[in-house]
Parts: C-alpha cells; structure tokens; sequence
C-alpha cells in the first residue's frame, strides 16, 4: 500500500477550486500548493489578521483570483461563490484561536457556525460542485483527558467557545451533505487536524510563532503550560490530506464523513518537548517554564487516532516531529536573515514532494 501519495497534479491541473481562509496562515499556504499544482483558484477571506502575514509576504494573491469577503455575510458570499463556479471547495476560513474564542465568543460562533452555514449554502443548486472540504479540528471532541486518541467516532463536545464552534461546524456540515448536498451529487467530508507549525505564521498565542518573536530579540519565551500534549504536525501534513481527501471524494462520494489528520498517535508531544526541539535551531533561545493553574481551561493532553485516514486515503506523516520543527525555526531564520517568503514556501514543497513516504 502506497503510504501518503502526494496530491496529484493532473487532477488539480485546470480545476475551479473555491478556497475560503486564503490570507491566514494554512490557507496562504494551501493556495500557494494549488497555485503550484495549476488549479484556477478563487479565495474568499478577510484581510490578514497579523503583521506581517505570509499572504503579503510570498505574494500569495498574484497568482489566483483573490475575494475579500466576510463568510458571515451571506448574501455577498452567494455572490462570489455562483461567481467563481467551482469543481472543488476547501473551506479554512475561521476564527481559529481559543484564546481568542474567549475574549470574542459571539464572534467566533457567528464566524466558524454561520460562516460554514452560508458557504454551504451558497453551494446549494450550483452546478458543477463535485465535492467540499470543511476544515474544523482536533478540538471538537469532547475531551475526557483520557489515555486514548480520539476516533471519528466519539463524541463531539467543546468546553471553550472556539472547541464548540467548531463542534457545531461538524453538525452543520453533516446536516448540509444529508439534507441538500448528497442527492446534488456532492461530496462532503470534514478535516478533524491537529496542531500545526511551519514557517510564515505570526499569530498570537502559537507556540513556535511566540518562540521566534521572543528569541529574535533576545528575550525570555515564558511557557505557560510545558506538559500540554499536542498532536503536533508540519502544516503541509494536513494541507496534503485535505487535496488527497478531495480527489477521494471526487472519484467516490462513498468516502464522505469525517476524517482525523495527524501524526501517529504515540507520536504526540508535550509542548516542552517541542520547545526544546526548536532550541536546537536557536542555541541562544531562552525559556522559562511555568505551571500555570489559572487563566482559561486549555486540555491538557490530545491526540487523535488516524487509523481511518491511512486506510481510506493512504495518507500518513511524511515529515517527523524534528524534521518538521527544524523545517519551521529554519524558516523563520532565512526570512530574518533576508530570505524570500515565497522561495522558502517553494522549498518546502519542493522537500516535502521528495521526502519518501513513512510506514
């Protein structure tokens, strides 16, 4: 059984793909490997949230047709949608933080509950939609703090805003394929991720972003909770899942429902033993380590079973935890160093498309 085959470049060559979230961090680099396997992108975002952005950075709207749009506006939304005709539709847009969720709960239902409603939505009666990708997360379950990595199958729950949001993003997205989509002839999946890292983002609260802000100054990384466990993972493991997942469905509606993307699941790391592995990029990086016991509740240990993904999709990790955390911090260095955002992004492509796949 072939292990993770890359997405496929015929398939993608020429395709009408609609990409939601096009100015954040995955999506800037999801339209980038879709501009580079010759699809006929249109994206639909806000402006990016954070200076700088890789969006700006790596010049990501020359080469497809970029929409700012809000996704809670449904009415523009529709517009650009029956616009853009798609084949493909990858929706990423979101609040996708959950510290943030905290501080703008409203918001962030309103962003990734009704968004996701209106995308779908815009979708039904539209010619020519053959299958859709709803991106949530691995924080849509309901998380026991349990020794074992969630399946598909268990159940969704969420304790912050932005863990429910994106639980009800799930129940939206099934309720759409059966109620409308299915018996258009479109197939409908969700993407469960875990955490993802890689050079060119520059949100708040992100671990390796935080540790590159603080260690390029000089200054002291305070870590919050070193013992969280995460499934960790370089962002185009996932990116290369969602394109796979979409010539799956396309090719066989069967395959639609909901799918984990990780590492192996005894592959989770605790936010510490991450830490330490980007220290090896910056020898001088200091860090302190915390125990915090306040502040809002983040679970302590995640890991996500990928059984199905490997199965159904012949998707597994290409990259190790190392290799991908040293690719991330090598990145951010060439870039401060004076690198180009862009060639650094095709030089990752370039490494991922001739790494050999793992068992």
């Amino acid at each position: 059984m072939l292990v993770n085959p890359l997405p496929d470049p015929a398939f993608w060559q020429g395709r009408r793909v609609l990409l939601t979230g096009h100015t954040g961090f995955k999506g800037a680099w999801l339209a980038l490997w879709l501009q580079r396997l010759g699809a006929q992108v249109t994206g639909v975002a806000l402006a990016p949230a954070t200076t700088p952005a890789l969006f700006d950075l790596a010049g990501v709207g020359q080469g497809m047709d970029s929409r700012l749009c809000d996704v809670r506006d449904a009415a523009a939304l529709a517009a650009v949608v029956r616009a853009a005709r798609p084949e493909v539709v990858l929706h990423l847009a979101a609040q996708a933080l959950v510290r943030p969720g905290y501080a703008a709960p409203l918001e962030t239902f309103a962003t990734n509950v009704m968004g996701t409603a209106h995308v779908l939505d815009a979708l039904r009666g539209l010619d020519g939609v053959r299958a859709v990708v709803v991106v949530t997360t691995d924080k849509v379950y309901r998380n026991l703090e349990w020794a074992y990595p969630y399946r598909e199958e268990d159940a969704l729950g969420g304790h912050d805003p932005y863990s429910a949001s994106k639980a009800a993003c799930e129940i939206v997205a099934a309720s759409y394929r059966d109620a409308f989509l299915a018996a258009q002839g479109v197939a409908l999946a969700t993407a469960r991720a875990g955490n993802v890292i890689g050079g060119g983002d520059w949100a708040a609260d992100r671990l390796l972003p935080d540790a590159v802000r603080a260690w390029e100054f000089g200054n002291i990384l305070e870590i919050r909770r070193p013992a969280a466990t995460r499934p960790w993972q370089h962002v185009l493991e996932p990116l290369a899942a969602y394109l796979r997942l979409a010539q799956a469905l396309w090719q066989d509606a069967g395959r639609a429902g909901a799918y984990n993307f990780g590492p192996l699941p005894h592959e989770a790391a605790t936010v510490k033993d991450v830490i330490e592995m980007a220290r090896r990029a910056y020898p001088s990086g200091a860090v302190s380590y915390q125990n915090e016991s306040y502040g809002p509740h983040e679970a302590g240990w995640l890991a996500l079973e990928t059984a199905k993904a490997r199965a159904v999709l012949d998707v597994a990790p290409r990259w190790p935890l190392a290799q991908a955390v040293a690719r991330t911090m090598d990145w951010y260095r060439a870039l401060h160093a004076g690198g180009d955002a862009r060639a650094l992004c095709e030089a990752d492509f370039a490494a991922y498309e001739g790494t050999p796949g793992t068992p």
